[in-house]
């Protein structure tokens, strides 16, 4: 019989890891600054459904629309080149919740001073929160997706950041189109449901982990956001920044005349207007996570093309009266601008030195916002003076198809350097 032998040694379990909760909380509080992102970017984009409904309310023209709309590009263009840096020394989380609540106060103001001056205040705001949002927004889930996943190559980030922008704007007035056609409250219900989810927002924002050390809040002192043109290549960045101006044009008009231009073709159905900046939003999100990778002279060579053919195609849909002609342009053209948005932003911060890419990038934006209140404030101004729309969309069509064309011929003559 063999005798049994007793292992008396006490028994070690593994020592828990330190790190552990810490990474727990990175990785949530990624999930919950994409939610909140998307959140954001939806409501901004929500309005566009609703603007023909506020027209028959209150008897609104088409130039009031359109100034409206463009009120938001100025709360963008101020809060971009004051505000929308500083959340690198001060912190993520000290920028981001404040312009959350930002947004919940203008979707009070939404509902509760419908009026036009209200209207256009609230787009102002909307634009401040916006433009303090999206660069600080993409960086803290740069950073949070770091410490989460340290191993994990940090592609993943900047995908989940463009599909929480460009889809949030996408899903915004597709949701908003969606729930007017079935309540009675088509003015109220948006923004209240809205309302909630960015209150939520604003509340997990301030649970996620700072990744900016606080010291470095001490170290730098407050400066405006400074506009660079890089010192060589200026020709081909001139061209990039023409190239946003072109494709936010096309921006601006789904996300403001959509509505007036479907009901000129026959679908006055705040839900195809919504439909239709569905379309182009996600149309340009599919097309950037798509080509992501892809070198950006070929990015801007791919998506002047299609940002032309879009437009061409837009343009015979409403001569034709044919809404499906006006989607399918809106899709063509919003693939070619997501693209085309991509590969400027790339050329610009490969033109610029290391020191001056975000004041390069700042120059771009500056353009893009130009151009995303600039042709559509001109469309209601000549719709003032007794311009048809369909002529003004002409006008339109040939004012981006010339900056396409300026655009790729400048871009041939200066070719990218290796």
């Amino acid at each position: 019989m063999k005798s049994q032998v007793i292992d008396v040694r006490p028994s070690v379990s593994p020592a828990p890891d330190p790190l552990a909760p810490s990474i727990a909380r990175h990785r949530a509080g990624f999930w919950i600054v994409a939610f909140a992102f998307a959140v954001a970017m939806a409501f901004s984009t929500a309005p566009t459904p609703l603007w023909n409904l506020y027209r028959q309310r209150d008897h609104f023209s088409t130039t009031m629309v359109t100034v409206a709309f463009a009120a938001y590009a100025v709360g963008v263009v101020i809060s971009l080149f004051l505000v929308g840096h500083v959340s690198d020394w001060l912190g993520r989380r000290r920028i981001l919740v404040p312009a959350m609540l930002l947004e919940v106060v203008a979707a009070v103001m939404f509902l509760f001073w419908p009026d036009l001056p209200g209207l256009v205040l609230a787009r102002v705001i909307t634009g401040i929160g916006i433009g303090m949002i999206t660069a600080t927004a993409t960086a803290h889930l740069a950073e949070l997706h770091a410490v989460a996943r340290p191993k994990a190559p940090p592609l993943r980030a900047g995908l989940v950041a463009t599909a929480a922008n460009t889809g949030g704007l996408a899903i915004g007035p597709l949701a908003a189109g969606l729930v007017v056609q079935y309540v009675d409250s088509k003015l109220t219900v948006p923004y209240l449901l809205f309302l909630i989810l960015l209150v939520g927002s604003a509340v997990g924002l301030a649970l996620v982990p700072e990744t900016v050390p606080a010291e470095r809040a001490e170290s730098q002192p407050y400066r405006p956001q400074r506009v660079a043109v890089p010192p060589t290549d200026r020709s081909r960045y001139f061209a990039v920044a023409a190239a946003a101006f072109g494709l936010f044009a096309i921006l601006g008009l789904f996300t403001s005349l959509a509505p007036s231009f479907l009901a000129a073709i026959g679908q006055t159905a705040p839900v195809m207007a919504g439909l239709a900046a569905f379309g182009v939003f996600g149309a340009a999100t599919v097309a950037q996570l798509l080509l992501g990778r892809v070198a950006p002279a070929r990015q801007l060579a791919i998506g002047i093309s299609g940002t032309a053919l879009g437009v061409v195609v837009l343009a015979a849909g409403v001569l034709l009266t044919s809404p499906a002609g006006f989607l399918a342009g809106g899709l063509i053209a919003g693939g070619g601008a997501g693209v085309l948005f991509k590969g400027s932003l790339g050329t610009a911060a490969m033109l610029a030195p290391s020191h001056a890419r975000g004041e390069a990038i700042a120059g771009v934006f500056l353009t893009a916002y130009v151009g995303l209140a600039i042709p559509v404030l001109g469309i209601g101004f000549a719709s003032r003076l007794g311009v048809p729309l369909h002529t003004s969309l002409l006008g339109f069509s040939a004012l981006v198809l010339a900056v396409m064309a300026a655009v790729a011929a400048t871009l041939r003559r200066h070719p990218a350097r290796a």
